[in-house]
């Protein structure tokens, strides 16, 4: 099939389901600058051991080591913005098309674009919360204060003094229950999953696609990179998703 023959059948899968949900990850928000973790050279943990400065437990014991790692990031992701993809996807919850959007990413930059229905399964950056009283605090100005400030090696409680964690989910932590529970309820009611920009390999959320593909969805992947369900799907589109994505949403459209 030709690009457009696969756009055009994307998109008559979408006009056909009755609950369409996707499935986006790391790819989908590099088009906005915002760097992933796996990619050869560039991917984040090309340079870092994600158990050293990303994991619970090196959290408890050295804040510092994450604070300092994800200080570049966090000044990355406060200023990226939603980009066309983003846009797509909130066009098509406007449209009726797509009932959620299940969200490995961290950014916010779904919910920035317009998308309600959005379950973000690893957190997010909006709060932090206390590691030793377990307040939680609106997260953005603590963080430009941290950006705007050098000296600052670690974001503390006013209440206690204990370490602050942004509400995104380490290596070595749970998913959010309910957020998870969400995101499985949508994907066995949905009829069609469409994968945007994820690698597919972490899981719990790696298996999304399978129990949707078990329950009779349709799915469809648009990815730079093979994945293990290419041979799953019913279709298969390697591109940018910025550019992708709303050819989809304009041939939905005019169908």
């Amino acid at each position: 099939m030709t690009p457009a023959d696969l756009i055009a059948r994307a998109a008559e899968l979408l006009q056909k389901s009755e609950y369409a949900v996707a499935l986006t990850g790391a790819g989908i928000s590099t088009p906005s600058g915002i760097p992933d973790f796996r990619s050869a050279e560039s991917g984040l943990w090309e340079k870092h051991d994600p158990m050293v400065v990303a994991s619970i437990m090196s959290f408890k014991l050295h804040p510092e080591a994450f604070y300092d790692w994800v200080r570049p990031l966090a000044r990355v992701l406060i200023e990226a913005q939603p980009n066309p993809a983003h846009h797509a996807l909130a066009h098509l919850e406007e449209l009726g098309i797509l009932k959620s959007v299940i969200t490995q990413n961290i950014d916010t930059l779904h919910s920035r674009a317009g998308s309600h229905n959005v379950h973000e399964v690893h957190g997010h950056l909006r709060e932090a919360t206390c590691i030793e009283c377990f307040t939680v605090y609106p997260a953005e100005s603590l963080i430009q204060d941290f950006l705007h400030d050098e000296s600052k090696t670690v974001l503390r409680c006013e209440k206690c003094g204990g370490v602050l964690k942004p509400n995104v989910i380490l290596f070595g932590e749970q998913l959010p229950v309910r957020v998870l529970q969400a995101a499985s309820r949508d994907t066995r009611q949905c009829d069609v999953m469409l994968i945007v920009g994820s690698s597919l390999e972490v899981y719990p959320v790696a298996d999304l696609p399978r129990q949707a593909r078990a329950g009779g969805a349709r799915l469809i992947l648009v990815d730079y990179e093979q994945t293990a369900y290419d041979k799953m799907a019913d279709v298969v589109i390697h591109g940018d998703a910025a550019q992708v994505l709303p050819r989809i949403v304009e041939a939905v459209e005019a169908g």
